[in-house]
């Protein structure tokens, strides 16, 4: 049973996220984000990493979808208009950075079948992951912090201008 359910949310994390690229309107776009948040939300449960999952749903699907949302109805992104797409190298650079991925999948793969990879039992356990902000991840725990604050005043800033426009 645990099996079906991996897959049945994995190939609906696939395919939201391949609508997430596809759609033309970002409040769609940001609809299929959110459930691809959601669903691998459901995937950490599986893994048993509950603290994950919580995280995903309420800093993932909660706060930065709702952010997106509020940048794309402030900056009217929905009313722009659209103008025709001229670059051609899109298609050849978005199939090279596939084929990067699927190899680096690949080898990920190869590599946890060798068992050089290897995971803890407690890798998804609050004790260890409060161990590693506080003591190895400290440092570029802070720089996100202060790169999205960073992107929070440019989207106000941005909002801004265009309504003293």
């Amino acid at each position: 049973m645990e099996m079906v359910i991996f897959f049945i949310l994995a190939v609906l994390a696939v395919v939201a996220g391949i609508a997430v690229v596809a759609q033309r309107s970002a409040v769609r776009s940001a609809l299929f984000l959110l459930l691809n948040f959601c669903s691998l939300a459901g995937l950490y449960i599986l893994l048993n990493a509950q603290f994950v999952a919580m995280v995903q749903i309420i800093l993932y699907a909660g706060a930065v979808v709702v952010l997106f949302l509020f940048v794309v109805m402030l900056l009217g992104m929905e009313r722009a208009e659209e103008s025709p797409d001229t670059r051609r190298y899109q298609a050849v650079a978005g199939g090279l950075l596939a084929v990067l991925l699927l190899g680096g999948v690949v080898w990920a793969l190869v590599l946890a079948g060798t068992g050089t990879a290897s995971a803890t039992a407690t890798a998804g356990s609050v004790r260890s992951i409060g161990a590693a902000l506080v003591g190895d991840f400290a440092v570029p725990f802070e720089l996100a912090s202060v790169v999205l604050l960073v992107a929070i005043v440019g989207a106000v800033v941005l909002a801004k201008a265009k309504l003293e426009e």
